[in-house]
């Protein structure tokens, strides 16, 4: 692999994620890929369909006591869904479980504390090196690794005595690797549950509230959504029926990445155009800057979701739309992500009717993801029509 993962990055993050596949390389990485990715394929996400289904209606119910044409902040509420649909397909447990209330509530703190950079990323240095984490950064990732080292050890008694649920943890600790024949132990599994919580949770949560947003900007497309959302149905094979509320949530993804950057480091020399880049060095990606380049995109800040079925629009989706990173590091949930966000779209879009604050614009700013300095705020009514 030419590109590989920096440690610049990864320092910042290891007290919660250790040794996960985010920040891993070389042949540890491989063995991580070879062991997660069977569980995100195709026919895997078709069974954890009814857990995010469930998550769905959930989120419907805690949204129906808001829904009263007050303002309302709603990345708190699309955190809530997000993390629940983790919680289902993964434990089968909802949020309401307290344990997952604990960690949800200990990661709420967490990612509020911890920067997409801190001084580690500007200063290379060896592993020994201070890396100047908050106390409260370093005591909530503490707490979020303690609490998923418990539902990880009950799992791993549960597969052994045969009475495990048919879930996402399940599939990946007893899925061995084909090249070697081992499967993750509780200390690496709890290593890679910690980021599929926060890379399923916090882009989906990021994702879906900017989702709302911009329908709430835009009711035409709104009430197209709205049209197309009572094809939806418990069944899997209703959710690529869906395409107009797959291109509007593909849209939001291209304004608004949840990761607006991806920092990677090169393992050999490399030629960019004219200029030579060293062994070592760190390459920056940006989604937020590449999915508005305007040499690349038509109408590059306009809100337009009919692009991605344009010549223009499939062009870029190949070569420049990158909100799951790209090449063999892309997110091995990305799929998970897709369904997850189309499904939980439609299922609130069928039931409310979205519409601005005044006054209220949300500006973004960078923690872990891209979130609103101070929330997003909309209004929304139960739909009549």
């Amino acid at each position: 692999m030419t590109f590989q993962n920096t440690d610049r990055i990864g320092a910042g993050l290891r007290p919660l994620l250790n040794n996960s596949v985010f920040l891993t390389n070389g042949e540890m990485w491989k063995r991580q890929r070879r062991i997660i990715d069977p569980a995100f394929e195709c026919g895997r996400l078709r069974d954890t369909f009814p857990a995010m289904w469930a998550a769905g209606e959930a989120s419907v119910v805690r949204l129906t006591t808001l829904a009263d044409g007050t303002s309302q902040e709603v990345e708190a509420e699309t955190s809530h869904a997000a993390a629940d649909v983790i919680f289902r397909t993964l434990f089968s447990i909802s949020i309401e479980d307290q344990v997952a209330t604990r960690v949800f509530d200990e990661f709420r703190t967490y990612q509020r504390t911890q920067p997409i950079l801190n001084l580690a990323a500007f200063i290379p240095g060896p592993k020994w090196m201070p890396r100047f984490f908050k106390s409260e950064t370093k005591t909530t990732a503490s707490a979020i690794r303690a609490l998923i080292t418990g539902l990880t050890a009950q799992r791993l008694d549960q597969i052994k005595d045969g009475t495990a649920p048919d879930d996402l943890d399940t599939k990946i600790m007893t899925t061995a690797d084909p090249e070697t024949g081992e499967t993750f132990g509780v200390d690496e599994m709890v290593d890679q549950v910690a980021i599929f919580f926060l890379a399923g949770h916090e882009t989906s949560a990021s994702a879906l509230a900017r989702t709302l947003y911009l329908l709430a900007i835009y009711p035409d497309w709104q009430d197209k959504l709205a049209v197309e959302a009572p094809d939806l149905t418990p069944d899997f094979g209703s959710v690529p029926k869906l395409r107009q509320t797959r291109d509007v949530f593909r849209e939001a993804l291209r304004l608004y990445p949840p990761v607006p950057m991806m920092v990677r480091e090169t393992t050999c020399p490399e030629q960019f155009r004219d200029h030579p880049v060293k062994r070592g060095a760190q390459v920056v990606l940006s989604p937020w800057h590449l999915h508005r380049q305007e040499r690349l995109w038509d109408n590059p800040d306009g809100f337009d979701p009919t692009r991605w079925g344009t010549e223009n629009g499939k062009a870029c989706a190949r070569d420049a739309y990158m909100p799951f990173s790209s090449g063999p590091r892309v997110c091995t949930g990305a799929g998970f992500a897709m369904i997850e966000g189309v499904l939980l779209v439609a299922m609130l879009l069928r039931a409310f009717k979205f519409g601005v604050v005044a006054g209220q614009v949300p500006e973004p700013v960078a923690h872990l993801t891209v979130r609103a300095k101070d929330g997003i705020w909309l209004r929304f009514v139960p739909r009549k029509d």
